[in-house]
């Protein structure tokens, strides 16, 4: 029994920025004019589009002068994983160590760390 591929077609834009912001989006483009081979003006733009856990993950460069010391910032840069059981993300030492906070799931080594107690 062979398996087939299954596609979601009903997507609202919620769900189409949740997955830009989540993947992250870079647009790069190059412009130029020239006249009989010489060129006049060019342009070069880059521009991304990602949340700020993408933009931490992935380690985006931002213009100087930008504050990255905002709350928001350090909250992108802790290390999250989806729960196991609720898939919600959490931070990896949280839920290593006391369990997730959404659904009440436990790691095993909170589980072992309860029982030495």
């Amino acid at each position: 029994m062979a398996l087939e591929a299954t596609r979601e077609t009903s997507s609202g834009l919620a769900d189409v920025i949740d997955r830009i912001l989540d993947k992250g989006l870079v647009i790069n483009a190059d412009i130029m004019v020239s006249v009989a081979g010489v060129e006049l003006l060019g342009i070069k733009i880059r521009a991304a589009l990602a949340s700020f856990e993408t933009a931490a993950k992935y380690g985006l460069e931002f213009p100087s002068g930008t504050n990255l010391e905002t709350e928001a910032w350090k909250e992108a840069r802790v290390g999250k994983e989806n729960c196991p059981q609720c898939a919600k993300k959490v931070s990896t030492e949280q839920l290593i160590t006391t369990g997730c906070p959404w659904c009440g799931w436990i790691s095993a080594k909170a589980k072992a760390k309860a029982t030495v107690s």
